[in-house]
């Protein structure tokens, strides 16, 4: 396997708009550089002053350049059948994409960014710019902002990082997909386009089907994980019947868990039954002793014929989340746990429970606090507002539970904190509360203790 080491100069920071003022390969066997390819490159526009402060280059030095059309295909040569290495790859990769798809072509390679690698492979530095990392390793650059040296400084760092540990360099590469394997009417740069950022997606046949509802915090890698399938049978299968793909930004990781589930309940489309297992099948259920104490267990919902407090995706989520609730209201291991305990518990030992385990806590006040357990769980009459990150920079978002009941969501400008929260109602969306609305955001107040909640 070889490696490209790459590094460009461009006019400017945006991979769609910018063009090409130098670039540089370096060719890596795993063991040295075997070959290298360094040019100027004439963008046929200005250069803008700050970048000819930043690189040194201008117009004047890459007037008689060659122009990209003129060393594409010296590109194309070098690079086949290698790994794309770059220091923030996607930003390298996709300028170059973009200057040969305004050629017509379209330029793939399997890459690999080694800024990820090095925050995995030599973890504890303060900073993973190239400057700075380059400099802690002792790696000099000679000529910092110019394709050749930062490509060459590159270079000696994946080498260092190769040598270190080269099985988990070659775990970190993200391969393209093959349109061979796709639908045909699949359009590619439509998903080159997909941010990376938090929402819903949903997928089409080609007979304009509903077939997928999904949603991640980084949509484009989710899809393209969906794209690459071929760990069972109906991943694959549904990977090939994909003909189109749209997507809803939201900014908050809680809206868009609410909304795919919203949505998948109203549409059910085929992959959703067909791939999910029971998305939460365990529960937390509260019993009633002989003894007059209140039990708080996990066990499986098709074990039960009343509905849980609040669902889990797993056992083991469940009995996390128990032991929480035991630390967090100084319940006791008898009654709030996943160990039998016959006598004493061990948190009455160390003073975290009050003595329940041995009845020397009178039911009535240990039950208290476990209502109130119970309570903040199914926000038993509370009104608030979940408070959290909106689609864009100049916007929040917001969830909604009026009276212990999920309402809905809505997304606000930003200046909206200047009124009543009263008035807030009316960025809100209403909708019915489901099932699994308040399982969703009770685990999402518990993984992300510091969402801001307001009250009304």
């Amino acid at each position: 396997m070889e490696y490209v080491i790459i590094d460009v100069e461009t006019t400017g920071g945006s991979p769609k708009t910018s063009k090409i003022t130098e670039i540089a390969l370096y060719k890596f066997d795993g063991q040295s550089i075997v070959d290298e390819f360094v040019t100027l490159v004439n963008p046929e526009e200005p250069i803008p002053d700050f970048i000819v402060k930043l690189t040194g280059i201008s117009d004047r030095m890459v007037a008689e350049a060659p122009r990209f059309f003129e060393i594409a295909k010296q590109i194309v040569d070098f690079s086949s059948n290698c790994i794309f290495v770059a220091h923030n790859v996607s930003f390298d990769y996709n300028v170059i994409r973009v200057e040969f798809r305004r050629l017509g072509y379209d330029f793939r390679l399997p890459h690999l960014c080694t800024v990820r690698a090095a925050r995995l492979i030599l973890p504890g530095y303060e900073s993973y710019s190239l400057g700075k990392i380059t400099r802690a390793l002792g790696i000099a650059i000679n000529g910092r902002h110019r394709a050749g040296g930062d490509a060459l400084a590159t270079t000696h760092l994946f080498q260092l990082m190769f040598q270190t540990d080269s099985t988990k360099l070659s775990s970190l590469i993200q391969h393209e997909l093959n349109p061979k394997l796709l639908h045909a009417s699949l359009n590619l740069d439509v998903i080159d386009n997909i941010p990376s950022k938090t929402g819903v997606y949903f997928f089409y046949n080609e007979f304009n089907q509903l077939i997928y509802i999904g949603k991640s915090k980084s949509i484009k890698s989710r899809i393209e994980q969906h794209l690459r399938n071929t760990k069972n049978e109906k991943g694959v299968r549904m990977a090939q019947e994909i003909a189109r793909v749209e997507f809803e930004l939201t900014g908050s990781e809680l809206i868009a868990l609410l909304h795919e589930s919203s949505l998948v309940k109203t549409h059910k489309p085929k992959y959703n039954r067909a791939l999910k297992k029971d998305q939460y099948s365990y529960g937390l259920y509260d019993d009633l002793e002989l003894n007059g104490y209140l039990r708080l267990h996990v066990k499986s919902t098709s074990k039960s014929s009343s509905f849980p407090i609040i669902q889990f995706s797993s056992k083991k989520e469940g009995n996390d989340f128990l032991e929480y609730l035991r630390s967090e209201f100084n319940l006791c291991e008898k009654y709030c746990g996943s160990r039998k305990v016959m006598h004493e518990c061990f948190y009455n030992q160390i003073d975290a429970c009050f003595g329940a385990c041995k009845e020397s806590e009178h039911f009535d006040a240990y039950n208290e606090r476990v209502q109130k357990a119970i309570d903040q769980l199914t926000f038993e009459r509370k009104s608030f507002y979940i408070v959290d990150k909106g689609r864009e920079k100049y916007e929040k978002s917001l969830v909604l539970v009026e009276s212990g009941v999920f309402k809905g969501f809505g997304f606000a400008p930003y200046h909206f904190n200047h009124l009543d929260p009263l008035q807030w109602n009316k960025f809100i969306n209403i909708q019915s509360e489901t099932n699994d609305d308040k399982t969703i955001i009770n685990q999402a107040l518990t993984k992300k203790p510091d969402l801001k909640i307001i009250e009304i």
